[in-house]
């Protein structure tokens, strides 16, 4: 039965039944597609290319029986967002999911299981745990205490399937995604627009998330918070390049420091004053000259800014290509998996070969 993957394919293109319909110009009715949804009934042929022609995905994919579900999810979210544009996002991103994990099956890829480390879930009776728990974590995947240059490569490659799309109202979501006769995956989606450094906090937050056990009590936010600085910035370095006690920081020194572990000056000034390097007085000396020159508001336009795309996940595109290079699919199925038309990805493989 088709029911779940035509939902999900339809809330994916962000139409509604009648929506759905009128893209087929006609050939069924709304009621005659939620039918199909509810399983109550199943399309002719001719329905069928129909409908995988206005959903711009395949027969087969709508007849598969593989079944992705998402369990416990978080959304980061402005107020006001609505159960449909929630709905919209988790259905996109399955959507998503199913093509990124059908291309690691296909090669064969270990990364197709989430890569839990090995000392997780860290019990977490106190915030300051935290930072033992990203000590460990760092350990355990053999980090060391240099700064991560690309964490979305990193986390993909450990097993976090990132998805970066281009979002209004919601800033993304984290969730356990139950598969068929496999162990949950693990995935994280990103808003495409967020500036880097705001995308590499809000990974190694959700990293946090998906390896900090807090205890009752606990405030789970500010526990991923203080793991999200710890991973980033590892107290040991930190104090190493700025001191263990200081009276003040200059934003140059600032400015320097974002250039080195790829956060924000924000980001730095909170974890200066979370590992004792500067008190409360001078963290709110640095806020407060942080608010008089708006870097604390929308755009965020702090000096040194990382552009967007320095943090956006490419591991999927870079492995539908390999795939097509071995000759595990051909040109048909890697545009299908890419979600663009043969005669784009030709034009993209010329481009990468000039």
């Amino acid at each position: 039965m088709i029911g779940h993957k035509l939902k999900v394919a339809r809330s994916a293109s962000g139409l509604s039944l009648r929506g759905l319909a009128d893209a087929m110009d006609g050939i069924v009715s709304a009621q005659a597609i939620g039918k199909y949804e509810r399983n109550e009934d199943m399309p002719s042929s001719r329905v069928l290319i129909a409908l995988a022609a206005a959903l711009h995905v395949t027969e087969d994919y709508l007849l598969s029986e593989d079944e992705l579900a998402l369990e416990g999810v978080e959304f980061r979210k402005k107020a006001g967002t609505s159960s449909r544009e929630e709905a919209a996002l988790e259905a996109r991103a399955i959507h998503m999911l199913e093509r990124y994990l059908a291309i690691e099956d296909l090669l064969q890829m270990r990364s197709i299981d989430w890569e839990q480390p090995r000392s997780a879930p860290h019990p977490v009776a106190d915030v300051r745990d935290a930072e033992d728990a990203a000590r460990s974590v760092r350990e355990d995947w053999g980090l060391g205490n240099d700064p991560i240059p690309q964490l979305a490569e990193l986390l993909e490659e450990r097993g976090i399937k990132i998805l970066s799309l281009d979002l209004d109202d919601i800033d993304g979501l984290a969730a356990k995604v139950r598969r068929k006769d496999r162990n949950a995956a693990r995935v994280i989606v990103i808003k495409q627009s967020t500036w880097s450094e705001r995308k590499r906090f809000n990974l190694a937050h959700e990293l946090g998330h998906m390896v900090l056990a807090p205890s009752p009590g606990v405030d789970e936010e500010k526990a991923a918070h203080r793991f999200a600085g710890a991973f980033l910035m590892p107290a040991d370095v930190l104090r190493a390049e700025v001191g263990v006690n200081r009276s003040s920081i200059s934003l140059g020194e600032l400015v320097a420091l974002k250039k080195r572990f790829g956060v924000s000056i924000q980001a730095i000034a909170y974890r200066c004053k979370d590992i004792g390097i500067i008190n409360q007085s001078a963290f709110g000396r640095l806020f407060k000259i942080f608010s008089e020159r708006g870097w604390r508001t929308a755009p965020y336009e702090e000096p040194g800014r990382m552009k967007p795309e320095l943090e956006e996940p490419k591991r999927f595109e870079r492995l539908c290509y390999r795939a097509l290079a071995e000759g595990v699919i051909g040109e048909a199925r890697a545009a299908e998996l890419l979600g663009i038309t043969v005669r784009e990805l030709d034009a993209r493989l010329d481009q990468i070969a000039a």
